[in-house]
């Protein structure tokens, strides 16, 4: 019985370094992947490729004439006016488009979502399922923990861990996939349409390859951010309860 103070001491030690780690590899991570989402947001602001961009069909057009393209032309489309993010909904096989008719890169974006339409459709649910169980395992470790009512937490701390690791796979996966891919799909889409010059074209392409160089690591060290600020939140809790 004398050992059980002693250990309790040398758990909270393990989860205080733990936390620890987890806030450092944070930081660290920020710094080596230069993450600044406000140097996204400037980099997408471009009049002259907005200009550029407003001869090319609507959204819902454009989106039509990439699904053709790709052969994939039963997925549902809708375009919400009120929406800050486009996004691929796989268990409903629709696209939604968010507010982005002004903006020049909405040639990419639709052609990004457009693309995640065409993933490997296992993948795509295994993601949509898992990312669901992952954020609720989530939520009811933070429960049984405010409630003191979790037994072995070191054991489901590694479980969440492992859960993480599958998350960050499969979704990074997807993202850089779709990210990657859709730089070459626009080009290929705006020199099909003749609309743009070649010159204009590449002006419009450079426009993507420098959201690209940022969004990436960006979207990157987001999900690890996600993760390693949930594993502390994890962590504070098992001191504090």
């Amino acid at each position: 019985m004398a050992l059980c103070p002693r250990k309790g001491i040398v758990m909270e030690i393990e989860f205080m370094i733990i936390g620890i780690v987890a806030f450092i590899s944070t930081i660290v991570l920020q710094y080596i992947f230069d993450y600044r989402k406000k140097e996204l947001k400037s980099i997408g602001e471009d009049k002259e490729l907005d200009n550029l961009a407003k001869s090319y069909p609507s959204n819902m057009e454009m989106c039509k004439e990439y699904l053709k393209k790709l052969n994939n032309e039963k997925v549902k489309i809708e375009e919400d006016k009120n929406a800050e993010a486009s996004l691929y909904i796989a268990v409903l096989d629709k696209i939604l488009i968010a507010n982005i008719q002004k903006s020049y890169t909405r040639i990419q974006t639709i052609a990004h979502e457009c693309l995640h339409s065409v993933q490997n459709r296992k993948i795509l649910l295994f993601n949509f399922i898992f990312s669901n169980i992952y954020l609720i395992y989530f939520a009811v470790l933070v429960a049984l923990l405010i409630f003191k009512i979790l037994p072995n937490k070191m054991m489901f701390l590694v479980i969440f861990l492992i859960f993480s690791m599958i998350y960050y796979a499969v979704r990074v996966y997807l993202e850089n996939d779709a990210m990657i891919k859709a730089r070459y799909l626009a080009k290929e889409y705006m020199e099909e349409k003749k609309i743009s010059t070649p010159e204009e074209i590449e002006k419009l392409v450079a426009g993507f390859d420098k959201i690209n160089n940022v969004g990436i690591k960006i979207t990157n060290y987001h999900f690890f951010m996600g993760i390693m600020l949930k594993l502390f939140i994890l962590t504070t809790l098992c001191l504090i309860f």
